[in-house]
């Protein structure tokens, strides 16, 4: 059966259709959605928005509320690290502005004779502490200060931070390291300005270096109190972070180092006798302990012949422990 020209025409022209059609629906398709996928320069618009929304045009009403009156304590605020949460928008400015503080600011506005904000001029130190934590709880720096020898002395959060008026660029410290720690420690204070210290009045370290203000896992050490100490409960971990030669671990180890730590020898702070140790006489040190040592250091026991050439120290050099000897001879 032959074809006429029209019919032929007709049949090559729906061929021609269909062939487009299934070019042009996918692309109308597909073109669609990614028509509604916002552009790159839209999604940078958002993110200047949000990084400018502390500009003094864009403050929420609380504020610049808050600004009309106390323009002095807002001024000072902005240059402190909480100033840089109100871009925070986990929370919003709810959480981060005068009112995550201070509580709802609505009737103070209204009439500040009759104010129900949380003043920390007047709360207790326990209040203040509390508060302070519902942001500051977590982390390692924070997660013992339930525990801590600070918070069971009544020490709060303000008694060392400013949130207003700090004067250190970091932490928000009413005074800098060690002045601030001195204004209680004042046996420390002594103890650092004795012959032999650790160098803290000169800068060399801190006294968070080695101890964590806000609170440690704290133990009772023979007569001793180890105090919020970083990183162990006896204090060495600590202490080996500069005295890398003592750690070990030994082959024979020192008794008295292994149980008691450092602290049975040394003054951690500073005394009067060299390397802080606790007495003057190397060999009364040692006689704490060793009391039965018999026949040849029968000399050394003697307190009138024990000097400098009798030392214990002159035989047993690895005070520390030793890899070689369990007399620690060597």
């Amino acid at each position: 059966m032959r074809l006429t020209n029209r019919t032929r025409s007709l049949y090559f022209a729906g061929i021609l259709l269909a062939f487009w059609g299934l070019i042009a629906v996918p692309r109308a398709v597909f073109g669609g959605q990614k028509a509604q996928e916002p552009s790159s320069s839209a999604s940078a618009s958002q993110s200047k928005k949000l990084s400018e929304s502390t500009d003094e045009g864009s403050l929420p009403a609380e504020i610049q509320a808050c600004q009309s009156c106390h323009g002095d304590i807002t001024a000072s605020f902005e240059k402190t690290p909480h100033w840089k949460t109100m871009n925070d928008t986990r929370g919003g400015h709810a959480m981060q502005g005068c009112e995550a503080c201070h509580g709802p600011g609505g009737d103070h506005a209204d009439d500040p004779s009759k104010s129900s904000l949380f003043d920390f001029k007047k709360a207790t130190s326990e209040d203040i502490t509390e508060r302070c934590l519902t942001c500051h709880a977590s982390g390692s720096e924070h997660m013992s200060a339930s525990n801590s020898f600070h918070r069971q002395n009544d020490v709060s959060c303000t008694s060392c931070h400013s949130m207003h008026h700090a004067t250190t660029k970091e932490h928000m410290l009413i005074k800098a390291e060690p002045g601030l720690c001195y204004s209680c420690h004042l046996q420390q204070k002594a103890q650092f300005n004795m012959p032999f210290r650790h160098r803290v009045n000169e800068g060399l370290i801190t006294c968070t270096d080695c101890h964590n203000q806000h609170g440690t896992s704290s133990v009772l050490e023979g007569d001793h109190l180890v105090r919020q100490v970083r990183a162990s409960a006896s204090g060495d971990v600590v202490c080996f972070k500069c005295h890398t030669d003592k750690q070990g671990p030994f082959v024979f180890e020192h008794e008295a180092v292994r149980i008691e730590g450092c602290a049975a020898c040394h003054i951690a702070h500073g005394g009067a006798n060299p390397r802080m140790l606790k007495y003057s006489n190397v060999n009364l040190l040692c006689l704490q302990c060793h009391t039965n040592s018999p026949g040849i250091h029968a000399t050394v026991m003697d307190a009138n012949q024990s000097h400098y050439e009798q030392a214990c120290v002159n035989c047993h050099v690895k005070i520390h422990g030793s890899n070689f000897d369990g007399l620690l001879d060597r």
